[in-house]
């Protein structure tokens, strides 16, 4: 076999197995590392290879793939707050993407003159011999968000560097790596926006397919609803950037402290939260009241720190209530929302609406409370009151002061 039968031998196999991975898999670690290892097997001397990209995340900027031979691929995930740190500043990846580079190639033999990017004479030290980066651009429109492309950058130890055509290999593996790449990430990306914006639930669903207007499942489930406690004055004197800053924090609090006890936010209304724990076999009530408990301890901690700092502080109104909802798609033809509805959903929020005249962190109703298993005990009697738009008073509960935060 010819040097040039070689070479296209090993691009016929890499675009081969690029395109059945990418058909069967979206496992960005395993694509990187089969993709690799198999080119050394196919007798392509790579050391190291790189590969980076933006992604949609909302706290995320980057992800980043490093292989080397003989290990286990490396993932870096890159927040969205590091752009000024040193590694990235100083890196070719930087270089190209800053001054609309398309290529850097870098023989690292005797001759080479260490200096220009210190992540390069870290490979001089352990080896390498030649040094070549890409960066391939994605069109506008073609990906599933804003990602404009991906770098990538291929290593060899071999003397003398990568041979003759080797160099052109390389440049097109990269295309056909990109596209793989560019179909694995538009799969997650496509997935984090769902969950993200509807929940994880909700998000899969909607992506396994649940789209269909007006189908909705009946669901026995725990209902919370809370809001922040004097908002309505705080958003009226508060500069915007300590507002946003302010909804934010508490909701960064509760969303964590909700989804640690396997409980679902549904939705975001303004500074209020409408979260669920399904029914089953496993507590949801206690675990909804568990979830309450830290929430209010947490909350502690987070107005201490920001009353401490001068800044804008307030305290949550949480009710949980129990009762059967809808839970599906609901809306016009043109747009949907996965929600809950259902007089339980109306209910729980009156009884939320009572924190305020009941003087209390967390009220619950008579429902939560009967089905509340053991977790009953740790709950006690506010007495019967009449809820506004609900035929009937209703008894209403708050966590024991004995037993709990409340």
């Amino acid at each position: 076999m010819t040097a040039a039968e070689r070479l296209a031998a090993i691009e016929t196999w890499a675009a081969r197995w690029l395109g059945r991975f990418a058909l069967g898999s979206d496992d960005e670690d395993a694509l990187v590392q089969g993709f690799c290892d198999g080119l050394v097997d196919q007798g392509l001397p790579l050391l190291r290879m790189a590969a980076a990209t933006e992604i949609v995340h909302p706290v995320l900027d980057a992800r980043a793939h490093i292989w080397r031979r003989g290990k286990a691929v490396e993932r870096r995930e890159i927040p969205r707050d590091a752009e000024d740190n040193e590694e990235w500043l100083t890196s070719p990846f930087r270089h190209m993407k800053e001054t609309r580079t398309p290529e850097i190639r870098r023989r690292l033999g005797h001759s080479y003159q260490q200096g220009e990017f210190p992540v390069l004479d870290g490979f001089v030290r352990e080896g390498a011999t030649d040094y070549l980066a890409l960066k391939l651009k994605f069109g506008v429109g073609a990906t599933l968000g804003a990602i404009p492309g991906v770098l990538m950058s291929f290593t060899t130890d071999r003397a003398g560097g990568f041979a003759e055509g080797e160099a052109e290999l390389v440049r097109h593996l990269a295309v056909h790596f990109a596209h793989a790449y560019k179909s694995l990430a538009s799969v997650h990306a496509g997935r984090t926006l769902m969950t993200t914006y509807l929940g994880a639930d909700p998000g899969r669903r909607v992506v396994d397919g649940a789209i269909v207007r007006g189908r909705a499942e009946p669901v026995q489930a725990v209902l919370w609803y809370s809001d922040l406690a004097g908002f309505t004055t705080i958003a009226d004197t508060a500069p915007h950037d300590h507002l946003l800053d302010l909804l934010n924090e508490y909701a960064d609090c509760l969303v964590s402290t909700i989804a640690a006890h396997q409980g679902e936010v549904l939705k975001f209304m303004g500074d209020g939260i409408l979260a669920m724990f399904p029914l089953g076999d496993d507590s949801p009530c206690a675990r909804a009241l568990d979830a309450a408990e830290a929430a209010l301890r947490h909350l502690e901690h987070l107005t201490g720190r920001r009353r401490d700092g001068g800044l804008p502080h307030t305290d949550i109104h949480l009710a949980l209530h129990v009762g059967e909802v809808l839970y599906g798609n609901i809306g016009s033809r043109e747009r949907l929302d996965f929600t809950v509805v259902g007089p339980a959903v109306n209910e729980v929020a009156r009884i939320e609406a009572m924190c305020r005249q009941l003087e209390q962190r967390v009220v619950t109703s008579s429902a939560f409370a009967a089905a509340a298993g053991e977790a009953r005990s740790r709950l006690v009697s506010l007495g019967r009151y009449a809820l506004r738009g609900v035929r009937r008073p209703e008894e209403l509960f708050t966590i024991d002061p004995e037993a709990g935060v409340g």
